[in-house]
């Protein structure tokens, strides 16, 4: 390690999707994510998030919540929580009820992501809230207005659910994230003065405006009184250039088939992306998305993840974990943790 490192110097989390890589099992999959989030605990990552993704064949991540309450019971020191609970899909009470709960039994440890996208089809759309009326409604701030009083207990006097309690103890909130890609997931943190998480593997180019744009217009709440940022993207890194580049294929090649609309295809394998010819249509997608990843030898992606955070004004990197090997999975996150001093 290089003799000016600043210890501590940038905090490190985990984004986990619960991709069924190689054939898995759905159980070696989420057993897969149970080891990985008690090594994460284990090296000092400030964070582990699920996210929730429906209708998809190849990921186990319909439910963030049930997923934290078993992640939160085989860790002890690590913040577990959603990235996100897509607000759309659920009722904000019911919301609150559940996250009201995993901050009873895990206190001081418990996130709310909150997404405004449906993560998933139309079609499941209106399996999950039940009325068409529902699917075609925007009433996203509305929602978030519901989600926000239940936490706070400030429904106005003449508010229907003014006297709805989602739990007997009025002092369980989560700390709570609002997630965007765009304007609009910046404009609802920074207005309601809640944490702000960017997924910069969606929408790279915006990712620094828009954390810079957070800071400059956060409004002081009862949840947080300064602004708290997180850039969100996939890195994958090795000992060296050439194996970070070889772990990275499959994460590559997923991204070029789900920008030509191959959504229907399993995870590649090492094996399989290492042997792939690229078209001329897929380089050129692949190229595109080269911004969406942060490859390689533990020193380059240490020094590429310092420049990010600084140029975007944040202290804290959430990481897309889409590695398809446990082994290099595992070492990836250990020689992080060893390049940024992290610890416990």
């Amino acid at each position: 390690m290089g003799n000016n490192q600043v210890k501590g110097d940038l905090k490190l989390s985990i984004l986990d999707l619960a991709t069924m890589y190689n054939g898995e099992s759905a159980t070696e999959t989420l057993q897969n994510s149970t080891e990985l989030v008690q090594l994460a605990d284990r090296l000092g990552y400030t964070r582990y998030w699920f996210a929730e993704h429906h209708n998809t064949k190849h990921q186990m991540s319909t439910s963030p919540d049930l997923l934290s309450a078993h992640a939160a019971a085989v860790t002890k020191n690590i913040r577990i929580g959603s990235g996100g609970i897509m607000l759309p899909n659920h009722s904000p009470l019911k919301v609150a009820e559940n996250f009201s709960l995993l901050e009873a039994l895990h206190p001081k440890r418990i996130d709310l992501g909150i997404g405004r996208a449906p993560g998933t089809d139309g079609l499941t759309a209106l399996a999950l809230r039940r009325s068409r009326e529902a699917v075609e409604t925007y009433d996203f701030p509305e929602q978030l207005d519901e989600l926000l009083s239940f936490f706070s207990h400030d429904f106005p006097s003449d508010h229907p659910f003014q006297n709805i309690t989602p739990s007997p103890d009025k002092n369980l909130t989560p700390d709570m994230y609002m997630l965007g890609s765009s304007n609009g997931g910046m404009q609802f943190a920074s207005h309601h003065g809640l944490g702000f998480v960017f997924a910069a593997h969606i929408s790279p180019q915006l990712a620094v405006p828009m954390l810079k744009a957070y800071r400059e217009n956060f409004t002081p709440s009862s949840f947080l009184r300064e602004p708290k940022s997180i850039l969100s993207i996939i890195v994958i890194t090795a000992e060296t250039e050439e194996e970070a580049t070889y772990l990275a294929g499959p994460a590559e090649l997923q991204w070029v088939r789900w920008g030509t609309g191959a959504f229907h295809l399993a995870p590649p394998t090492l094996e399989e992306a290492s042997s792939h010819k690229y078209t001329s249509r897929e380089e050129a997608v692949r190229q595109e998305n080269k911004s969406r990843f942060v490859i390689g030898s533990v020193e380059n992606a240490a020094e590429k993840l310092r420049k990010l955070a600084k140029d975007a004004m944040v202290d804290e990197i959430m990481i897309l974990n889409m590695l398809t090997e446990k082994n290099s999975r595992h070492k990836s996150y250990e020689l992080l943790a060893d390049a940024f001093q992290l610890t416990p």
